[in-house]
């Protein structure tokens, strides 16, 4: 995908509910290629379940979702990729094995970040969790898709490398539309884009601070 290119990903009127508890009521989200758009709420408000209707891992009541006006009824791994919270690498797999299946190469990563350097034989499952955030991160930020979702991408990442993984973002972006979802609302709104803050089954689009108290997700400034 060429740099110039723009593209559109929208998902709106969503609907989903887990028996009589509403969770997402006519749900509205754009996410623009060259741009980072987060989305902010308490927990439990229905963040990763919006990605998971997104990716396709979870059915919603009822969805409109496009890409550049044409309605999809699922996006295909180069249009939309997703990173869970929880990892998706089996635990057997090496470090240096996960790069060769991505297609990604060693002096990529390790420009990035260094510290990979002593763990090219390392077993994903005997890495620290911030290590395996990190690689988790690095993997679908570089896939070749044109729309990636990060839930909770800084979850237990050093302060250091959550710099970096900031400036990898940053770059990203310019090829790719990023939508992501932290705890961590300062590092959020630092690269955002376009931001929302979700709640009562709803999203709202923020204009400034003062929105991020206004509709509940922070007592004060």
């Amino acid at each position: 995908m060429g740099y110039s290119e723009q593209h559109l990903l929208e998902i709106d009127s969503v609907e989903l509910s887990f028996g009589d508890r509403r969770i997402l009521s006519g749900v509205y989200l754009a996410v623009e290629t060259g741009g980072v758009t987060a989305v902010l709420g308490r927990n439990g408000c229905g963040k990763s379940c919006l990605m998971k209707i997104l990716c396709g891992s979870l059915r919603a009541d009822f969805r409109s979702m496009r890409i550049d006006g044409v309605w999809h009824a699922h996006f295909r791994a180069d249009e939309v990729r997703y990173l869970t919270q929880q990892g998706f690498i089996p635990g057997w797999m090496s470090v240096d094995r996960v790069l060769r299946d991505f297609g990604l190469p060693w002096d990529d990563l390790l420009a990035w970040f260094p510290l990979f350097g002593d763990l090219h034989d390392t077993k994903i499952h005997s890495m620290s969790g911030g290590e395996r955030r990190l690689l988790e991160c690095y993997l679908i930020l570089r896939s070749p898709a044109q729309f990636v979702m990060l839930d909770e991408p800084f979850s237990q990442v050093a302060p250091l490398h959550v710099a970096t993984l900031k400036e990898l973002i940053r770059q990203e972006k310019a090829s790719k539309g990023i939508l992501l979802t932290d705890h961590m609302h300062r590092h959020v709104t630092d690269i955002a884009d376009r931001l929302y803050v979700m709640a009562d089954g709803q999203t709202y689009l923020t204009h400034g601070p003062e929105d991020l108290v206004r509709y509940g997700y922070l007592a004060r400034l």
